[in-house]
């Protein structure tokens, strides 16, 4: 018998349940390339490689380790998710968003989603940190949607509603999070694009054009899964490298390539920033 969604939902939830026991799980964290420091500051923590954990893939991507972490965040048990699985690694989007779903069953109601971005906007330089308010689902609109096929009404409504997909209170919070701690933080609009290759000119030309401030390769079938499943999402952008919008000149030693390198670079030197900010989140939220 061919297993739904729910089951593997479950079944993946019920063997990290059997490794943590019954301490009650509010809140996720999905960590992207490089950000993975956050787990290390966990008390208590109880490590699962994705390949351990039923119907998980393994994620093939420098920078995401493919493990998942649970243990003590002040006085909060959060799950956390070092490094992802990514479209353009062939995965489908069931198979990406799996572990969201896994989240929902193990009670997390709150989800908080991270990724490393291009910068757009010309005033987002690398290292600095975007509140996502919103985003374009670029590969979303071209058909490749994780709620396509039939609707199990268990996991949630046939026509979910995208207006407020980043829960407006939770970006409040964040907002004074990072007063109180002196860390700057931008807002803006992420793009989602299939990947993996980085962006042409006259793409990023295109991105800015209907509204994008920053460009990645992942996060937002993860979050229309979450908000499926009805939990509250809160999304960061970490601006690893700028989205270049023309072509090389005369010298084109000189204009600036993206690269794997750079985003990883970045993220290893801006992690601590977005961790501390995260910990004072959750620290708000529970």
């Amino acid at each position: 018998m061919t297993k739904t969604e729910r089951d593997k939902a479950i079944e993946a939830a019920e063997y990290i349940r059997m490794r943590v026991g019954p301490v009650p799980i509010h809140v996720g964290v999905v960590l992207g390339s490089g950000l993975g420091t956050l787990a290390e500051g966990l008390s208590n923590a109880q490590i699962i490689p994705y390949t351990d954990i039923p119907h998980f893939g393994a994620s093939t991507v420098p920078g995401h380790v493919g493990r998942l972490v649970l243990g003590k965040m002040g006085r909060t048990t959060a799950c956390i998710m070092q490094g992802r699985l990514h479209y353009y690694e062939g995965y489908s989007l069931a198979q990406i968003t799996l572990p969201i779903r896994a989240m929902r069953q193990l009670g997390i109601d709150t989800l908080i989603i991270t990724n490393a971005a291009g910068g757009i906007r010309a005033d987002l330089q690398p290292g600095h940190l975007m509140l996502i308010i919103d985003h374009l689902n670029l590969v979303g609109m071209a058909g490749h949607n994780p709620l396509r096929g039939p609707n199990d009404d268990r996991l949630g409504p046939r026509f979910p509603s995208m207006t407020r997909a980043y829960d407006p209170d939770l970006a409040a919070i964040a907002r004074q999070v990072a007063r109180e701690r002196g860390i700057p933080l931008s807002e803006g609009v992420y793009a989602m694009v299939a990947g993996p290759n980085f962006e042409t000119p006259a793409e990023v030309r295109y991105l800015r054009l209907i509204g994008a401030d920053a460009v990645g390769m992942s996060t937002v079938p993860e979050v229309l899964v979450a908000r499926h499943g009805g939990m509250r999402v809160l999304g960061f952008s970490l601006i690893s490298n700028v989205a270049v919008d023309t072509l090389p000149g005369a010298a084109p030693e000189k204009t600036p390539e993206a690269s794997h390198e750079e985003v990883l670079d970045v993220g290893i030197k801006a992690a601590p920033m977005l961790a501390s900010l995260i910990q004072g989140v959750i620290e708000r939220i529970t």
